[in-house]
């Protein structure tokens, strides 16, 4: 029953460390599945999908260590896992967590994973992770909300995905590290979290190339082993920063954000007036001799001190009043999908008409109705919203309907009159860290309270 409450009309002011990777640690985990080594990852988020994986790890038999000293530290063990079977109460909660199912096969020859869940966006199927295990050889029957999947062992394939998902890219290419000969993904996803999880693989002593291209090829390998691998920073995470600088006419530095994973969103923003600026050590994309890929700021598999992560980043620095833009999401590198509803309450206070159109997922409008509770003028036509920017937004009671959802509103709540009161945070839980502390930390009048839940008196 946690509420996030927010008085709006702070200018933010000050520094955000950006967490690791909600999309790239997700995949990376069940990649770690792979490996009969240790393996330590640094940099994890401490958010609620990452702790939906971690309990199915220990349903799976995976010893995981957290570091005392440091949270977002953890350490792997998959060398003897308990079972094949990732239980429905599990794998419903979170979609990512589909990805195991590779892995798995890979490791035992068979596997068991209920149909995901998640965010209620719209249709994600999993055809496209099916077809490319059955083109590895995987037998594979859906039964009573599972899929089940055999194989003695995988062999190398030619897969062409019918959409470049990230997901799907990023389970297929590390369950074919395991597979016997080479095989070649096309029309792969190109986003960065892809490329971190061929980084991670690499340094496993996965034989990768072209991670981060349409076309990814992999020459399977016998066995996987130990190695450290520091998360890259979630853009996504940046992106709603850098928004909530946008929307407060603030100044805010992003500790470790990567501009160049986010090249999309910032040309947006600056066309909205926002000015947006790299600072300290460039982001660096290193490739070994052997054409494998070894990390996006980790030359050769060197960890980032804190220090050097806090050396680089972006500084965001609002307009008094944003200009509209028009948008139209794609798969990356265009405009990602995750940050069109955080952007649409930015564009609700601009000086003009903006047109978000939406390509990927057909109900990702449904916080449409929130912000028209706060006075926004916002309308959807199929697949659009028309946005007419307003002089200003009035707090009131919402809920959030899905992550990236939640962040909106809370980014709305920022600059609204008054009090906004934000529910069913548990979605924002999922993908953001600490993210009242982050904002009050910069200025924001914020805080998070547990309400009871009323009491209903029941007739006799």
């Amino acid at each position: 029953m946690d509420k996030i409450y927010i008085t709006g009309g702070k200018r933010l002011e000050g520094r955000v460390r950006i967490s690791g990777s909600k999309n790239a640690t997700l995949a990376v985990l069940a990649a770690a599945l792979t490996s009969k080594g240790e393996v330590t990852l640094r940099n994890v988020p401490e958010i609620g999908d990452i702790d939906t994986m971690l309990e199915l790890f220990e349903v799976l038999g995976v010893q995981i260590r957290r570091t005392p000293q440091d949270p977002t530290e953890i350490t792997l063990n998959c060398a003897n896992l308990a079972t094949s079977e990732a239980p429905y109460d599990i794998v419903n909660r979170m979609r990512a967590s589909f990805n195991v199912l590779g892995p798995l096969l890979a490791r035992n020859g068979h596997a068991r994973v209920a149909l995901p869940g998640g965010c209620d966006i719209g249709a994600r199927p999993v055809d496209f992770h099916l077809k490319g295990l059955e083109a590895m050889g995987a037998v594979i029957h859906v039964n009573k909300g599972y899929v089940e999947a055999v194989c003695p062992r995988l062999r190398g394939a030619n897969i062409l995905m019918d959409y470049p998902s990230v997901t799907a890219t990023s389970h297929l290419m590390a369950t074919a590290c395991l597979a016997e000969g080479r095989t070649v993904i096309e029309s792969a996803a190109m986003e960065p979290e892809v490329m971190d999880v061929a980084a991670f693989l690499s340094k496993m002593g996965a034989r990768i190339w072209g991670a981060g291209t349409k076309t990814i090829e992999i020459e399977g390998v016998g066995e996987l082993g130990p190695c450290r691998h520091n998360m890259i920073p979630d853009r996504m995470e940046a992106g709603t920063f850098a928004l909530a600088a946008a929307i407060t006419g603030g100044e805010i530095f992003l500790e470790g954000a990567i501009p160049e994973q986010m090249t999309a969103t910032l040309l947006k923003l600056q066309q909205t007036g926002t000015v947006v600026e790299p600072l300290g050590l460039p982001a660096r994309q290193d490739h070994l001799a052997s054409g494998t890929i070894a990390g996006m700021f980790e030359p050769e598999g060197r960890i980032e001190t804190d220090t050097a992560v806090a050396a680089h980043g972006l500084m965001v620095v609002g307009p008094k009043r944003p200009q509209p833009v028009d948008i139209r999401t794609m798969p990356h590198p265009g405009f990602p999908t995750d940050m069109q509803q955080p952007m649409a309450s930015l564009l609700c206070i601009a000086d003009g008409c903006s047109l978000i159109t939406e390509t990927l997922f057909e109900r990702r409008f449904k916080y449409v109705n929130e912000l028209q509770r706060m006075g926004a003028n916002i309308r959807t036509d199929g697949q659009s919203a028309i946005i007419l920017g307003v002089d200003r937004l009035i707090g009131c009671q919402v809920q959030a309907s899905d992550l990236r959802a939640g962040a909106a509103l809370v980014l709305a709540g920022l600059v609204a009159e008054g009090e906004t009161e934000v529910d069913k945070v548990h979605y924002i839980d999922r993908g953001y860290s600490q993210i009242v502390r982050k904002l009050a930390g910069v200025g924001a009048d914020i805080s998070r309270r547990d309400v009871e839940a009323p009491v209903i008196a029941m007739a006799a």
